[in-house]
Formats: C-alpha cells, structure tokens, sequence
C-alpha cells in the first residue's frame, strides 16, 4: 500500500479543516506533514482499527500501549500540537461521529486503510471492567491493586528514592529529593505535629510520610494503604529505619478504622480514589477518627468546575489504565463536603506548578531508566506511565487540573479551633527544617 502517510494526512486535515500539526510515518515507511514537526510514528495497521473501534481517546490509548503507534521527537510537544485537535474537540463535541458527513468520510478512507477486520483485543494491562455499585470496599481493593501492585521496583525507577507519589514542594535549584522531603515536611508542621501525637496517614503508600513525621516529629503514626505491595516495602522500610516502635502499617480500607481519636490526620493524594458517592463518607468519617481541636491535612487533585456537573465523565485513558474509578472534583465541591462533614477549613495551598516540575522528573526518570523499567513490569505498563505522567504535567501547567493542600480542624464544642491567630507558621520553618 503506497503512501498511506498522505492518504492518513489527507484524510485528518479533511476530517479537522485544518493542517495536521504533526508529521505522520506510516508502516510501509512513507512520511507526510510539516518536517520540522513531531513525527507520530504508525507502526502498524491495525492500529487504525483500533481508531475505527474505539474512535477517539481509548482507541488511540490502545494503539499507544500495545506499541502500535509512537512519537518520534519531543514527547511535551506531540501531546501538546494534539490536545487541541483530540481532547478539547472531543469536549466540544464539534464532530459527530455519525451525523457529520466529514467523519463518515473519515471513518471509510480509514476503513480501506486499516487491514482485515476485526479489531485486535485490547491490551493486556487494560483494566478489566468491574460489575457493580462504584467504591464499595471490594471494587476498590481491585482499582489500587491495579494502579499500586505493578512492582515496587518500578515505582522505585521513576519515584527515586524518596517513594514518594505525590506533588512534591520545589524551591529553585532543589532535586526531586529535596523537594519531596521539603513537601513531607510542610505537612507535619501544618499539622502542628509534636512528640507523641497520633497520627493516621490515610493512603500511607510505600511509608515516606509516616517514616518522616516519627522520625523528625516524633508522631506515633498509623498509615493505612489497600496495597498488599505498598504494606510489605513500608513495614521493611519502617523496620530499617528502626522505627516499628512508633510507626504501623495496616492493610486496611479508611471505612474500617476505628481506634481514634488521632491527634492529626494526613492523607495525601488518597482522596482522587474515593470517589463523588462516597466522599460525604469519607469526610464523616476522617471528622469522627480525629480529636477535638485536631487538625486533617488534605492533599487533592481539583479539577475545574464543569457548566454541568452531571456531564463530567472519567477520562477514558486514565480509568482503563491508570486510575480505574478515579474521579477528580472541584476545590470548591470539596471543601464544602469537609464543612458539611463539620470540619472548619483553615488555609488552602495551591500547588498546582509543583506538581508539573515532579511529574517532568518523574517523566525523565523513567526515560533515563527505560529498559530496567520495562524489565520490572511490562513495556505497555511502561508505556502507560510515560503517557499518562506527561500528559498530565501539561494538564497542570495549562491549568487544565490543579492540586490544593487544604487544612481543616475540627472544632471544640464550644468553636474553638486551637489555631494561632496567624496561622502560617509553618512558613517560618519553609526549606524542611529538621529534615
């Protein structure tokens, strides 16, 4: 098949009414689009029946994953050439897939293109779909098991040292390290943490948090993680540390604690996984868990407000291969869930520009790392992980998503909040003093 690169090129610019920002090389080795441009490389052709399949998002998702398409170039620039053309049309919904005459089009050049039907089936770290009411305990032991027990030694590539998956705290010229303890430690003084508080670090992850606050707060902590993997490397990690007097790590869903009342509670990047059903639960039951006049540290991916909340829908990328039931909600939605829980919100940071900085690291580490990375879980996992932490340190740089730490307390009877009259003292201690 002759020049199928200018038959895709026609066919996008046909379907777009405009230049296709990207080059294309096709698997017959022919080349179409600007020459200085990216190149998106089709390595196969069965990947367009995967478009034809699942048109859009997951059926490019697919090809991605299972290698059947790639970028030659600079990855940032790729996705970011694209996003106008894939994810905000898809939002505008200005194409329709069956009434427009432009995709029928579209989808028949495709089809004479494409190869022997059917479509391939999808790739094998694609989720597999759950049956049943979203978030109970069972369905959401299965989506962390799939998100978190891929391989320590993977998560160990990209994280580095520190095991840290969340937004780090960067100052300029700081490593990821630094920043990552920098970030472990604003929220122990945050939460006010002195010797011998308790702590419960909800979604404790491979134990960094809980490790920091004993060891440079002196907190006896609690962190809990649905993660059977995350749990065995914390414990080894808690035990090297030589801190099993003072830190525990618990297999055990945040519905099923009950041995409060905690002086502090942290949970960091946990709150993505709970879920719109259930967030007025989780709020309940984080307020019941924590003392009077205790302080919670809320550590949250935001989204921006959509015009109709009841349109929102999960990325599809991110719930088949990422985050399955994952749901992001708007800062505001979440602070009056806390409120309406009877927490009283007392600052909110906004850390949106930190997360893109970690996640570029994140990004270069499993770059600098690849084949080890590909050796400790698979190359479509690999290759999942790539896309998604890229794409989404443009989402926060374009102020697509954002991420907030939002500090509540839960007041005395009597409304009192034990907070002093200038609360960011914590900004007196900033560069993670003690650590």
């Amino acid at each position: 098949m002759a020049d199928a690169a200018s038959r895709l090129t026609a066919l996008a610019e046909e379907l777009l009414s405009q230049p296709l920002p990207v080059r294309i090389r096709a698997w017959d080795g022919s080349e179409s689009g600007p020459p200085d441009a990216p190149v998106l490389v089709i390595r196969r052709r069965r990947a367009l029946r995967r478009l034809l399949w699942k048109p859009g998002e997951l059926g490019l998702a697919r090809a991605w994953v299972a290698g059947e398409i790639d970028v030659e170039g600079d990855l940032y620039e790729a996705l970011g050439r694209l996003a106008g053309l894939l994810w905000e049309r898809d939002a505008d919904d200005s194409v329709h897939p069956v009434r427009d005459p432009r995709a029928r089009a579209f989808a028949r050049g495709l089809l004479r293109l494409a190869g022997p039907w059917p479509p391939p089936a999808p790739p094998a770290e694609e989720v597999r779909r759950r049956s049943g009411p979203l978030h109970t305990r069972h369905r959401d032991r299965q989506a962390i098991s799939h998100h978190y027990d891929v391989g320590n030694d993977f998560y160990a590539l990209v994280l580095g040292p520190s095991l840290v998956y969340s937004c780090a705290y960067w100052q300029d010229g700081g490593t990821l390290e630094e920043a990552q303890r920098d970030k472990l430690d604003l929220v122990c003084r945050k939460l006010a943490l002195q010797e011998g508080d308790r702590l419960l670090d909800v979604g404790c992850g491979w134990g960094s948090m809980a490790i920091h606050a004993a060891r440079h707060h002196g907190a006896r902590v609690t962190g809990i993680t649905l993660s059977r993997e995350q749990a065995a490397l914390a414990r080894k990690r808690v035990a090297d540390a030589g801190l099993t007097d003072r830190v525990e790590i618990r297999v055990q869903d945040y519905r099923d604690v009950h041995d409060g009342p905690y002086d502090a509670i942290s949970s960091i990047g946990m709150a993505e996984h709970v879920g719109s059903v259930r967030y007025r639960e989780y709020a309940d039951d984080l307020y019941a868990l924590l003392k009077p006049g205790g302080r919670l540290l809320n550590h949250q991916i935001a989204r921006r407000p959509e015009r109709d909340e009841d349109a929102y829908r999960i990325d599809a990328f991110i719930d088949a291969y990422v985050f399955p039931d994952g749901e992001l909600a708007p800062l505001g939605r979440t602070l009056t869930l806390l409120e309406e829980a009877g927490f009283e919100a007392r600052d909110v940071e906004a850390l949106r520009e930190h997360y893109a900085l970690t996640l570029r690291r994140w990004v270069a580490n499993l770059e600098q790392h690849w084949e080890q990375a590909v050796r400790a879980t698979s190359p479509g996992r690999a290759r999942v992980w790539r896309l998604y932490m890229a794409a989404s340190a443009l989402s926060f740089e374009h102020h697509q998503i954002g991420v907030n730490q939002i500090l509540a307390v839960r007041p005395l009877d009597g409304g009192a909040s034990r907070m002093p009259l200038r609360a960011r003292t914590w900004t007196e201690s900033a560069g993670g003093s003690g650590a």
